[in-house]
């Protein structure tokens, strides 16, 4: 949570910046920071945001737009991190099997609302929404960032070890922060019939016996499947969660070559600016020379 009103102003601001439609941050932001320029501090905060990536930008959108869906996958998050905590391999097969339908799901609902604000999300920058979304089912921390809508970088967390996420979101308060327009419903529960059993009085005691009989080999064949099931079980628990590491490192892994092909994006715009400039230092030569020659000519005709 925010410590001083600078913070609280800077997360406030930041909350309205990342809400924008991507092509409008700078120019918005320029004018927020133009527009309090007499509080030095706050407008250096302001100057001081960074332009989300496409991925940051999309899963801020997503919080904002969806927040149900959003929501649905944190939920899930939680539940998987206790799972794999309690070493609950039937729950955590059955919550893997959500995460990976659910962050699907998502990030293809996600993609659909981009394009309907005018953005083309790519099949990398789709790896990276949901790479980020996994990340918030791994980690606690990530979910906090993920659910303040200021995300200026995707997420990629193994769930082992400490998150980093100070160069994720805009402001250090923002695992703090919730955006403003997130509005989660939870449903009512759905109220349940009360069921009543009825003692048949008409059982005799030969049926009683009969049950009585079936309850007791039933419980003896249980106990027996139960003692059998817990080595592969606990076998499967740790499968399961190293699926879940080896996923997320593979989330890692295509991060970095997203982030390489946008800086190679960057580095072929700087080359291309680079050759513009040479090419005008090149006419500027050409033109001093030939103004060298006209003047070695004039001044030639001067000795004839």
């Amino acid at each position: 949570m925010p410590d001083s009103p600078l913070e609280t102003a800077l997360l406030e601001i930041a909350d309205e910046l990342y809400g924008l439609p991507l092509p409008d941050f700078t120019p918005s932001r320029d004018a927020l920071a133009k527009e309090h320029k007499a509080d030095k501090e706050l407008a250096a905060g302001i100057k001081g945001l960074k332009k989300a990536s496409v991925a940051a930008w999309v899963v801020n959108l997503l919080v904002r737009r969806d927040p149900e869906q959003v929501e649905q996958v944190l939920t899930v998050g939680a539940a998987l991190r206790e799972a794999a905590a309690d070493l609950d391999a039937a729950q955590l097969r059955e919550l893997t099997k959500q995460r990976r339908q659910l962050t699907a799901a998502v990030t293809t609902s996600a993609r659909r609302t981009a394009r309907g604000e005018g953005v083309k999300v790519t099949e990398s920058v789709a790896e990276q929404v949901e790479a980020t979304l996994t990340s918030a089912m791994l980690d606690a921390d990530a979910a906090k960032a993920v659910r303040s809508g200021l995300l200026v970088s995707p997420i990629v967390a193994t769930g082992v070890g400490e998150l980093d996420l100070s160069a994720a979101v805009a402001l250090p308060g923002a695992l703090g922060f919730e955006a403003t327009t997130r509005s989660v419903t939870v449903p009512e529960p759905t109220a349940r019939p009360q069921l009543h059993v009825v003692p048949d009085p008409e059982a005799d005691k030969k049926a009683r016996a009969a049950a009585d009989e079936r309850v007791r080999e039933a419980e003896t064949a249980l106990e027996e499947a139960q003692a059998a099931a817990r080595a592969p079980a606990e076998t499967l628990a740790e499968l399961e969660a190293r699926t879940l590491q080896l996923q997320a490192e593979i989330d890692e892994l295509r991060t970095r070559i997203a982030e390489h092909e946008r800086a190679l994006e960057e580095t072929d715009d700087e080359i291309a600016e680079a050759e513009e400039a040479r090419d005008e230092a090149e006419e500027a030569v050409a033109e001093a020379e030939n103004a060298l020659e006209d003047a070695r000519r004039a001044r030639a005709r001067l000795d004839r």
